[in-house]
């Protein structure tokens, strides 16, 4: 608990979930700006990001506001050297494919012995030609050269101990099975743009990322939010990013196995979130937590490319009203909360009609009405749960 007439410690806490995820968390990150009086989002006291959040973390820490995030990630404008492109995630990994290819005249020897002289059966002896499987598809190197130069830009820093704020990046040691939080003691040397290609690596899309000897992959192997880093440190509000869910949708079955294994990995890293919460409560009485993340009825969010990009400003905009209309139904509660660390919800911007964050061409004339018609519904359940 902070001292009488300290000012509120406030942390920020981003889970992953590919490119989809950012988008969602943009928008979302872009609702609370302007609906919260009191706090400054690029000037807490500390970032933790997993995956995905990682990237959108590192930024905020080096002060780029969510609307510039929006107008580069989302827009594809401003600056030249913030822009975002796509095309940085789907760079081949050339090297990852020689170093395999390098060993196929032993693998084939080995497997050509097992059969012929061992006389293994034919599955057993085909065994070792599983090692030209490459580890990523695609190279993530991009990513760090591009952040470098972004995070190089004055007024920015690429290093950790030179950060006005604290920043936490959180990748998993794939040989010791363990979360490795970058900016940590013994880890804040890492430039951060290498620590956000580590946290990123999502294993299979792209190859583990070698730091110091050790190979690093995706931050949320280990955990979804890793807010307890924050918690450790001693804050008063911790605001948590959470843009995977499983959705109570009917038709997830008939969408076939990609739409199958979708809902099967959004209810396990949903649950063992779930179950994070509650140790903090507990662990952290005197600690606010409030989380974010979509309504399980969330059809839109349902139906989107968990790696697509084509959507991105029509998905960022579904994010942004659908936290505004979170907002509005849960103000009650939520003024209470932020009161208590000096932040207040601004109500009149929440109600305000007609607020956009991006322009999308709206494909039919029910478009907006739906999306009012979602945030209602929001607002009905909150209020049924409440009674």
């Amino acid at each position: 608990m902070k001292a009488t007439g300290a000012a509120p410690r406030v942390a920020l806490a981003l889970a992953g979930g590919g490119p989809l995820g950012a988008i969602w968390e943009i928008g979302a990150l872009c609702a609370l700006e302007e609906s919260l009086a009191g706090v400054d989002l690029t000037r807490l006291d500390h970032y933790i990001g997993v995956s995905a959040g990682g990237f959108i973390a590192a930024g905020l820490a080096n002060g780029i506001a969510p609307r510039a995030m929006c107008a580069s990630f989302i827009e594809n404008r401003g600056d030249a050297g913030d822009v975002f492109d796509p095309a940085w995630l789907t760079v081949p990994a050339w090297g990852e494919y020689l170093h395999r290819a390098a060993r196929l005249p032993w693998l084939v020897a080995t497997s050509a012995w097992r059969a012929t002289v061992r006389r293994e059966p034919l599955l057993h002896a085909l065994e070792p030609l599983a090692a030209l499987l490459p580890a990523g598809l695609f190279s993530s190197d991009e990513i760090h050269q591009r952040l470098s130069g972004v995070f190089s830009r004055p007024g920015r820093s690429n290093d950790f101990r030179t950060l006005a704020t604290r920043l936490t990046l959180v990748a998993t040691d794939v040989d010791q099975g363990r979360a490795v939080a970058f900016g940590g003691a013994g880890w804040d040397h890492v430039p951060i743009s290498r620590a956000v290609q580590a946290t990123c690596a999502l294993p299979g899309l792209f190859p583990p990322v070698e730091i110091e000897g050790r190979q690093f992959v995706d931050g949320a192997l280990t955990k979804t939010l890793h807010a307890s880093v924050a918690l450790q440190g001693g804050v008063d509000l911790v605001l948590c990013l959470n843009p995977l869910v499983p959705f109570d949708l009917p038709g997830t079955a008939a969408g076939g196995l990609a739409s199958l294994l979708g809902q099967a990995i959004r209810t396990m890293i949903h649950s063992r979130l779930a179950l994070g919460m509650r140790h903090y409560a507990q662990a952290y009485p005197h600690t606010d937590i409030v989380l974010l993340e979509p309504q399980a009825h969330d059809a839109v969010m349902q139906q989107a490319h968990p790696f697509g990009y084509a959507q991105r400003r029509a998905l960022a905009e579904h994010a942004y009203q659908r936290t505004r209309a979170w907002l509005r139904a849960q103000a009650p509660q939520l003024a209470v909360t932020f009161a208590r660390h000096g932040i207040a919800l601004r109500t009149d911007v929440l109600h305000e009609g007609g607020r956009h964050l991006v322009d999308v061409p709206q494909p039919r004339r029910l478009a907006p009405a739906l999306d009012r018609l979602g945030g209602v519904l929001d607002e009905l359940h909150s209020a049924l749960q409440r009674a």
